[in-house]
């Protein structure tokens, strides 16, 4: 059991070990099920007797008399008393499964295991695929050998954490606020955090983790398990009374959702297990490196991104966008993105919603104008759709009204004025598939923004629930549009962040990260998606100087530096810009095409910052050659000079230029600075990590950039 610098599957003695760079996890067969000995960090050897011995516990009184490890599947047959694995039944019957290894097979680096219950008639593979990036990925598939319908009510991936793993963290939220940390005790007892929005949702957590009591962003050891899946899902921690701790994660079934018939299987949605002895960024930098690999991940240089919404709401007029286009062209745009109202009757957002067809009223000479002019100017043009959505009053429902998620006999509630379509319905589906199809086909749209404005209640295909099935369907069309066109780019976006998480990860280019444009909101936005998500694909804009969301003003210098970090564009109304912020943009769009290399390929760092007034973060580039971070004050420092922001991560006896950037007039509230924001300061990168750097006294709800270049090796200090 030694690390290796790629990901390797080994079996020996009746154990199986999964081991990455950094990580091993050693899965014992030996008692006929799969008990998970070891997650963490590599044991450099040892022996699957010794592990075994290490692992044995003692037996208090008041435990069986013959006490077993619980394992994967927590049976209630085995005698845990805690939540199980699987909970299903037959008609009341089968409700307790004990099942017993048929066989294990190792091929590179993925493992599978064979387990099987007669009496329960169920059979049930489990699936495990270590990357080289060390993300360990979990499917299980259960299948129905018995004569009669078997009921899934869950089945979750459950794997036991160390004693010293006593906190969690987790993330909720709301529209306009997502994933926003909760850090707790990790108590006795269960916590769930469910999704039931039919979607990921504004309050889903991207990632569950645990941790010590002494793991930092940059430091310490770190459990994660995220469910790749965009629809309902649960996550779970537990501490039994034996004061056992588990992470664990899974798929939210209504109740019928699965009824599986003789000899049909249900697969669960791919668990993602990551650990980490480098803190939280450890952990991101595992998801990152993992999605990067996939051959379909985005390649090509994210371009920079003007989307219309906040700039002309409804209000569609083919001589207001030509001269916003040509605006987004002089400042350095490469994508303009026409947003909701420009199809079917749709002036507002009660009618029209599916009836995706270029509207007279709006667009009398059609979109052709607009496009040869933002194609003219060196533009992609992307367009706004909510294929998984319908107004009551569209042509659509009036012909199609049963095309909706459903219970019989009732219509759900709307919401924003619209109902869900039943992608399920192989009409519906067809439908939708070819209407986008063939707008994106005929008016050369080189990209999607695929919104999802309300949440799925009552969400019923004939009688039984089917979120699991829409949630397919949507994967599957995604797919379908792409191959139907090569080359087009889709974004996820559900209100903002509604939809951000790992399964739709694997079917989009970019996600729109939050509705919130605020730049002092979005802080705590983009600082924590990214745990999960690497910044290329998360959607980060410059907005309007007072935020169409929370009325805030902030200084350009504040939303360029924050809209930086991710795949960077605009949602303004440029024709308001003066002219001095115009230049401002022109100077922030050269430096993120100079830059888009590092930021999109390099480490997040979330800086350990002592002072709680500010948010320090950064990308160093994977060979260390160079660097951005962002010292950010968002409220008032406690002391009249603000604490010195490290900058680690850096070769530490490399020598590096260090400078900051400004766009427009610095937002200093002092004006006496220190003297390397004068003409920038060469140091080693062990001094930047140590000493770090002093700010300039920022007032507050501002930001200064640095960028960090690595000098030649001869350049004395």
């Amino acid at each position: 059991m030694t690390e290796t610098r790629r990901a390797r599957v080994v079996e020996h003695d009746r154990c199986v070990v999964l081991a990455a760079p950094g990580v091993e996890l050693v899965l014992d067969l030996a008692d006929g099920y799969p008990i998970v000995r070891h997650w963490g960090e590599p044991l450099c050897g040892a022996g699957p007797d010794a592990v075994r011995l290490l692992a044995t516990a003692a037996v208090p009184h008041s435990d069986l008399d013959d006490p077993v490890e619980p394992g994967m599947l927590r049976e209630s047959a085995r005698g845990f008393t805690g939540r199980p694995a699987l909970r299903g039944h037959r008609a009341g019957a089968g409700f307790s499964p004990l099942f017993r290894l048929q066989g294990v097979r190792v091929d590179g680096t993925t493992a599978t295991v064979s387990l099987g219950d007669p009496d329960a008639q169920l059979e049930l593979e489990q699936r495990f695929t270590m990357t080289d990036q060390g993300v360990l990925l979990v499917d299980q598939a259960l299948t129905n050998v018995g004569g009669s319908v078997y009921s899934v009510d869950e089945l979750a991936t459950w794997l036991p954490l160390p004693a010293r793993a006593t906190q969690t963290l987790d993330f909720a939220g709301r529209w306009l606020r997502e994933r926003q940390p909760h850090r707790l005790p990790l108590a006795p007892g269960l916590r769930i955090r469910e999704g039931r929005e039919g979607r990921t949702g504004h309050d889903s957590t991207i990632v569950q983790c645990a941790m010590t009591s002494r793991t930092t962003t940059e430091s310490g050891e770190a459990w994660g398990i995220a469910a790749l899946w965009s629809g309902n899902t649960v996550h779970l921690v537990e501490r039994d009374v034996v004061g056992r701790a588990a992470l664990g994660a899974g798929e939210l079934l209504e109740p019928g959702e699965v009824e599986l018939a003789p000899r049909q299987t249900y697969t669960t949605p791919t668990i993602a297990v990551v650990y980490s002895a480098a803190g939280l960024d450890g952990m991101g930098e595992r998801f990152h490196r993992w999605l990067r690999a996939r051959p379909e991940h985005p390649r090509a240089p994210r371009p920079l991104t003007l989307n219309v919404w906040e700039a002309v709401y409804f209000d569609h007029d083919l001589d207001t966008l030509t001269r916003l286009a040509e605006r987004a062209a002089a400042v350095g745009v490469e994508r303009f993105v026409l947003d909701d109202g420009w199809f079917g009757s749709r002036r507002d957002d009660t009618s029209g919603l599916g009836d995706w067809t270029v509207s007279a009223d709006a667009w009398p000479g059609g979109l052709g104008p607009l496009v040869e002019r933002v194609k003219g100017l060196g533009m992609q043009f992307g367009l706004w759709f909510e294929g998984e959505m319908v107004n009551p009053d569209s042509d659509l429902y009036r012909a199609h009204p049963d095309w909706i998620l459903h219970v019989p006999g009732r219509r759900p509630p709307l919401a924003r004025h619209q109902l869900v379509l039943d992608l399920a319905n192989p009409e519906a589906y067809a439908h939708v598939l070819e209407r986008v199809h063939a707008i994106v086909s005929s008016e050369g749209v080189d990209y999607i923004k695929w919104d999802h404005n309300r949440v799925l209640t009552d969400a019923g295909h004939e009688g039984r629930p089917a979120v699991h099935a829409q949630t397919a369907a949507i994967y599957r069309l995604f797919d379908d549009l792409r191959s139907r066109n090569p080359g087009l780019e889709i974004e996820s976006c559900a209100s903002g962040g509604g939809r951000v998480d790992l399964g739709m990860a694997l079917h989009a280019d970019r996600f729109w990260t939050s509705d919130q444009n605020d730049p002092l909101e979005r802080q705590q936005i983009q600082r924590w998606t990214s745990l999960a998500i690497p910044l290329e694909m998360l959607g980060s804009h410059v907005g309007p100087t007072v935020s169409h969301t929370s009325g805030r003003r902030h200084s350009i210098q504040m939303r360029a530096v924050t809209a930086l970090f991710g795949h960077a564009g605009i949602e303004w109304n440029l024709l308001e810009a003066t002219d001095e912020e115009l230049a401002a943009l022109r100077s922030w769009a050269d430096l993120y095409k100079a830059q888009r290399g590092v930021l999109h390929s390099g480490r997040v760092v979330r800086v350990d910052h002592p002072d709680p007034s500010a948010l320090v973060h950064g990308v160093v580039a994977d060979d260390a050659s160079s660097a951005l971070f962002a010292y950010v004050q968002c409220t008032t420092s406690p002391g009249t000079r603000p604490a010195a922001f490290r900058l680690p991560g850096l070769t530490p006896d490399a020598r590096y230029q260090v400078r900051p950037v400004w766009f427009g007039e610095p937002g200093v509230a002092q004006n006496r600075g220190p003297r390397w924001m004068d003409d920038g300061v060469v140091a080693t990168g062990a001094a930047l990590a140590a000493m770090g750097l002093n700010p300039p006294i920022l007032r507050p709800e501002e930001a200064v950039l640095v960028v960090v270049t690595a000098m030649p090796a001869a350049t004395d200090l």
